[in-house]
């Protein structure tokens, strides 16, 4: 359990991967922050629902890829509930595209929201974690940032973006008590998969060892983990979780 008023942010925490570990954190104890950028009422529905479990919650709209825009983000919730102990950069976007058929506009918003937006996060909250001599920074990267995939090279290179800022950043502010590290999803079962068919997943299914997609939940389970206490000696890592698909 968390120490009662420990503030977690859980960007793009609304719907997905995002929401499972917004719900697990809660259960965990953590006042959680939801960050959202158009799901409003869905973001909305999902507090109300944590609140009437007993949860400490708020919800706060941003634009991640905006600096200023995250900067009076992270006042808000500091003004609201306190410094943030935990820092989840969950929010994504994909994208399949030929390589060639990327546009300056598709590259800038894929670096923008995947790899800049976690910069401007956590230069925002580590000003409160240095203070406090600790916290818990929490990357969610991706199996393509680790090996690449193909048609999705701008996607690919911000989440490896995102794992080398994971381990760089550990080692500057582990001397100030704080963890940083990155959980690294496979195939998870989210809208993420909509673009692709009945048939292309059970294909994509037949390459992971475990021969199914992962649940939202099992990537908040690591993350809960990563939170914890138990993961007090824990920093710069990568954790994958993809069935196997990636060793």
């Amino acid at each position: 359990m968390a120490e009662t008023g420990r503030v977690a942010v859980v960007t793009g925490g609304a719907s997905g991967i995002g929401k499972a570990i917004a719900k697990k954190l809660c259960r965990d104890g953590f006042s959680v922050v939801i960050q959202y950028h158009r799901s409003e009422a869905e973001a909305k529905a999902f507090a109300s629902e944590l609140l009437l479990s007993g949860g400490r919650v708020m919800t706060i709209k941003a634009e991640l890829s905006d600096p200023e825009a995250v900067r009076n983000m992270i006042e808000t919730v500091v003004r609201t509930f306190g410094a943030p102990y935990v820092l989840v950069n969950n929010a994504g976007i994909a994208q399949q595209k030929l390589f060639t058929d990327i546009t300056d506009e598709d590259w800038n918003r894929m670096i923008g929201v995947n790899l800049s937006a976690p910069f401007y996060l956590c230069r925002a909250v580590l000003p409160y974690m240095i203070h406090e001599k600790k916290g818990r920074i929490i990357n969610i990267a991706s199996m393509w940032g680790e090996v690449g995939a193909s048609c999705e090279v701008h996607y690919s290179a911000a989440k490896a973006g995102l794992i080398g800022l994971t381990k760089a950043l550990a080692k500057e502010v582990a001397p100030s008590g704080i963890l940083v590290n990155a959980v690294s999803p496979g195939a998870v079962d989210t809208r993420m998969m909509a673009s692709f068919s009945a048939e292309d997943i059970a294909a994509l299914c037949e390459e992971i060892p475990l021969e199914r997609l992962a649940k939202p939940e099992e990537i908040a389970s690591v993350v809960s983990f990563l939170a914890s206490d138990a993961a007090s000696y824990i920093t710069g890592q990568i954790i994958g979780v993809n069935g196997g698909m990636v060793i």
